[in-house]
């Protein structure tokens, strides 16, 4: 009995000690400082909160309304990339100016000292003016400028520098609704101003307008001068522009120009001045005319008009002499990074991702623009492929590099002669004056 009592008891005070240790312990670890206390373990386990992103905005400066949607969705993707690999939060001011006002706007602002961080330009009309006043930052260790085709490569070089990235590699003549040739019996683009007639005869005999004319913005209807221009000079007087910045030449030798014009705006659609590019190309896609003097650039706008239109590109006929008909071989709009601007390691990041190895495929294949770099796997588009038939039969030029203000002016020019305000040797003479005058201003 006594012993069952003293192991009763024994338990008893065994297990109020571990009671009270058990409660030592807790005040202990609560209100003491030797030990840890429960928020230090847990400090000592969390990760460090994440640094701050670096905020950095870009003004992006490019005269492609038409093309705003799919530029914002790529930035946005751009954006996504900058915060993930660099934890740089850009934001992108896109100013996207009317064709017609850019480039003036764009001149404004680089003379004021408000350079855009990056801005289009053209590869043949600008670079050499904007290199020569100090626009243009050399790019020639960029990544991009690995991958670039060597043709392209070529045109964005000045001064043995790379000064802009390419975007549109351009192959291109006036556009042909293929059906309404087929209906009319045309087998094949014309060649020679004959067969053009000719053709434009078979149109009209089948109620169908042989040509779209959009006049609204003026520089859509320069496009004849630049395409006959083209064809005529190369073929026929190979060292025009040459004699023309030298004061030895004329608008007068080469007047041949008329004779493809002529024929366009007298066997037009009516009120050209109330159509523009847009309209135009909703116009031409549902077949209201048969051929629209246009580049390929409108592709995107066509084919959301009409999915199912089979258009062509061919060379406009100059002479009767199926040599002038030719292709024009360029690159156009073009990308720069000022050197003045204050984010340039992003500025230059955007540059690049243009041309991501990854991405840029599936941009350019929306724009519908011309591979221009080795990165690019799309499939080229049909009328790409028809003007390549006769780039590789030696049948295209290189964009001729009429001075900027002489382009501008022909624009204008060309609306006054379709409204009959001036005469073509109006035209031959205010269009020499302006081009003297641009070569003084450039001191060439």
């Amino acid at each position: 009995m006594k012993k069952a009592l003293k192991l009763t008891l024994g338990l008893t005070l065994l297990g109020a000690a571990l009671a009270g240790c058990g409660s030592n312990s807790s005040t202990s670890a609560s209100t003491s400082g030797s030990g840890p206390k429960a928020s230090d373990t847990t400090a000592k386990t969390e990760a460090p909160a994440p640094a701050a992103a670096k905020k950095v905005e870009l003004k992006v400066f490019m005269g492609v309304p038409r093309f705003k949607d799919q530029f914002d969705k790529y930035f946005e993707q751009f954006k996504a990339k900058e915060k993930a690999e660099k934890n740089i939060d850009v934001s992108i001011q896109l100013e996207m100016p009317n064709p017609e006002q850019a480039l003036q706007l764009l001149k404004t602002r680089l003379a004021s000292n408000d350079a855009p961080d990056l801005f289009q330009v053209h590869a043949v009309a600008d670079i050499p003016s904007f290199y020569k006043a100090g626009y243009l930052s050399d790019l020639s260790d960029q990544p991009f400028v690995g991958s670039l085709f060597d043709n392209v490569k070529k045109t964005v070089t000045y001064d043995g520098k790379v000064v802009a990235l390419p975007l549109e590699s351009l192959e291109w003549g006036y556009l042909y609704n293929k059906k309404l040739f087929s209906d009319a019996g045309i087998s094949a683009p014309p060649l020679t101003l004959d067969e053009m007639k000719a053709d434009i005869d078979k149109l009209k005999a089948k109620k169908i307008t042989p040509f779209e004319l959009s006049f609204q913005e003026s520089w859509i209807p320069q496009l004849m001068t630049a395409l006959s221009l083209g064809g005529l000079v190369t073929s026929e007087h190979p060292d025009w522009i040459q004699k023309m910045n030298a004061g030895q030449a004329s608008y007068k030798d080469v007047e041949g120009i008329f004779n493809i014009i002529d024929l366009i705006m007298q066997n037009g659609t009516d009120k050209p001045f109330e159509v523009g590019s847009a309209q135009g190309s909703t116009d031409f896609a549902n077949g209201k005319a048969a051929m629209w003097v246009q580049g390929p650039w409108q592709a995107e706008a066509i084919l959301k008009a009409n999915p199912n239109i089979q258009f062509g590109v061919a060379p406009l006929p100059v002479s009767n002499d199926p040599k002038g008909a030719m292709i024009n071989l360029s690159t156009s709009t073009s990308l720069a990074v000022s050197p003045t601007t204050k984010n340039k390691d992003v500025a230059l990041d955007l540059l690049n991702y243009i041309l991501d190895p990854k991405d840029s495929s599936a941009l350019f294949e929306q724009l519908k623009f011309n591979p221009v770099s080795k990165v690019h796997t799309y499939k080229s588009y049909p009328w790409i492929d028809e003007a390549m038939t006769y780039v590789s039969q030696g049948k295209a030029y290189q964009d001729l590099p009429v001075p900027q203000a002489v382009t501008d002016e022909q624009a204008k020019m060309l609306q006054s002669y379709y409204a009959k305000s001036i005469t073509k040797d109006g035209f031959i003479k205010d269009l020499d004056k302006t081009w003297a005058n641009a070569v003084k201003a450039e001191g060439k």
